[in-house]
């Protein structure tokens, strides 16, 4: 039977996770054990608890219990689960719950760049992409496309940030990512170093004079191959564009000179990673 608990105080700790605690004060929970993230919806608990994390309380529709999370639920013991009218829960939660359902769980351990790409043939690399909704949109592309492993430089936003997650699908539990140095002065250097020392070759996507096309053979051919992209609005830094092996275009029309980063990723990963 589940641990059904119907919320009567909207102050109660056990909901400060869910109610007012902030992205930072999650990854901080109880540190140094490796703090807590929110999964939201059935579709992305499930790809959570397959990949192997373990959850600590779920917060939902009082209906959903016997329908649309009845198979979650039973997957995850006899955890709390607080329940309420969808008006409360936008109430504790701050905004109206896409799918009724979150679930708060532990961290899983930090994966190491070096185990996560030992085996893959094209990773995507994100310099300094800060918003959770496109680095969301990013692991989607790059679980739906063939992209084996996502490196974030350390002044990447986190992957399990509630959005980032919830954009996602899940897909960040499904692509292996790991960050490449834990300070931002680690990244070009020795980040773009540590990955041509794995074997791959370096793919810069960006405008300059020197670019290739997306499709050109030489590129396409390579065994190994990083894909980087950058920050929103600014792109890649310059000495990462310069210490690179390519430097790639996606080519346009009618005067538009870039893509949003997520939208170019999908490009990007469709075409290489074939």
């Amino acid at each position: 039977m589940p641990n059904v608990i119907e919320i009567t105080d909207y102050n109660a700790p056990e909901l400060d996770i869910y109610a007012r605690l902030t992205e930072a004060q999650l990854l901080n929970y109880e540190a140094p054990k490796g703090g807590l993230f929110i999964a939201e919806s059935p579709k992305v608990i499930e790809r959570a608890l397959d990949f192997g994390c373990e959850p600590v309380s779920m917060l939902m529709e009082r209906g959903h219990v016997e329908t649309q999370a009845k198979e979650v639920i039973a997957r995850c013991g006899d955890i709390p689960v607080f329940v309420s009218d969808l008006d409360i829960l936008t109430k504790i939660t701050g905004f109206k719950l896409v799918r009724g359902v979150l679930c708060a769980m532990k961290r899983p351990p930090e994966a190491k760049v070096e185990d996560i790409c030992k085996n893959a043939r094209r990773i995507a690399v994100l310099e300094n992409v800060v918003n959770p909704t496109n680095l969301g949109a990013i692991f989607r592309s790059a679980a739906a496309l063939g992209v084996e492993a996502v490196v974030l430089t350390p002044a990447c936003t986190d992957p399990l940030y509630r959005r980032s997650v919830r954009v996602s699908m899940g897909t960040v539990f499904q692509v292996p990512w790991a960050y490449i140095g834990k300070y931002v002065d680690e990244w070009p250097h020795p980040g773009l170093d540590m990955l041509k020392e794995m074997g791959f070759k370096t793919a810069a996507m960006a405008l300059s004079d020197n670019s290739v096309s997306i499709d050109d053979p030489a590129l396409m051919a390579e065994e190994k191959l990083a894909i980087i992209l950058g920050t929103e609005g600014d792109g890649l830094v310059e000495e990462t564009i310069a210490d690179c092996d390519y430097t790639v275009k996606i080519p346009m029309y009618h005067g538009v000179d870039s893509l949003n980063v997520a939208a170019a990723s999908a490009v990007a990963f469709w075409q290489l990673c074939r």
